[in-house]
């Protein structure tokens, strides 16, 4: 079964969904995206789409930002997406990509007055970073865009330029990761994940007023966090030395997980091996986002689609 696309209102396969090269957003950036994670469980021949309505309302948020006006409710968009996986014919975890953007074939650079246009493509889930093993991490020269310049409490498409002159030069340089710093030189985020700290007994993460996006699984960490290990979050301006002096360091992003950092800037994190808080919170969430815990349910949309055969 070939992909398939939701595209200009309808469904095709993904090979047939192209836009043209004057598209206002592919030259200007004037769309936002989100990355929803699609978990395929086996035993339950299902999906587990993980906080789907909670990924939706962001990017409708984060389309008032940008004065795109879609025609969809967040019910709507959750419609689509399962009718999409279905038509996909997938039997493993997905990655699941909403594109709210500019459609219009015109050059002018403005948000007013131009059409807007709505795609999801679904593909296999990529492993972007290495949670098992740790990853090596340095801080960028390249500093975090501030809300005054893009807003980054969306995902907003122009706005990824940062983060991908931070991990190309991270990954030149010989490291999986780049950490970038607000223009007053605290810590912000990774390039595609959100950063927590264990120090000193204390949980700790950079506040929204930090440029930071309002991660999904930045807020499901810190709710395990509470429930299960009894551990509240403190969201502080995090100096970029406590980098090099915080006993653990982990990153978290829908395509990341929960991934431990053993190294910043050459300096071993604590003893150089996964800390033992980031692992609890590993294995906490893994099952979590599997679909596996009772207690968080309304955080899962799931689905299951018709055998082949029907």
């Amino acid at each position: 079964m070939p992909p398939y696309a939701f595209f200009r209102k309808q469904f095709m396969p993904l090979a047939e969904a192209r836009v043209g090269v004057l598209t206002q957003a592919l030259h200007y950036g004037t769309g936002c995206f989100d990355g929803i994670r699609g978990n395929w469980d086996s035993e339950r021949e299902g999906f587990c789409l993980f906080r789907l309505q909670d990924h939706y309302k962001r990017m409708l948020d984060a389309c008032r930002i940008l004065k795109i006006a879609l025609p969809y409710s967040v019910d709507d968009l959750c419609r689509l997406t399962t009718e999409l996986l279905a038509r996909s014919g997938y039997r493993e975890h997905v990655y699941i990509r909403p594109l709210a953007y500019k459609s219009a074939e015109n050059l002018a650079i403005r948000l007013h007055d131009l059409e807007d246009d709505f795609l999801i493509v679904v593909t296999t889930f990529p492993t972007y970073l290495d949670t098992e093993n740790g990853v090596r991490c340095c801080v960028s020269s390249w500093h975090r865009v501030d809300d005054n310049m893009i807003p980054p409490r969306g995902k907003i498409c122009g706005l990824y330029v940062n983060s991908a002159l931070a991990k190309t030069e991270a990954m030149e340089n010989g490291f999986d990761e780049a950490i970038l710093l607000t223009q007053s030189g605290h810590v912000s985020e990774g390039t595609g994940q959100n950063i927590f700290l264990v120090l000193g007994g204390e949980l700790i993460t950079p506040p929204s007023s930090d440029n930071i996006l309002m991660g999904i699984t930045r807020d499901t960490v810190m709710r395990i966090a509470r429930n299960e290990l009894g551990v509240d979050t403190v969201e502080r301006q995090v100096d970029r030395s406590e980098l090099y002096l915080a006993d653990e360091v982990f990153l978290t992003g829908t395509a990341s997980d929960v991934a431990p950092i053993l190294e910043i800037d050459r300096r071993p994190v604590g003893t150089g091996k996964i800390g033992k808080m980031t692992a609890e919170l590993q294995k906490v969430f893994l099952e979590v986002v599997m679909g596996r815990n009772p207690e968080y349910c309304d955080w899962y949309y799931t689905f299951a689609p018709k055998p082949a055969e029907e």
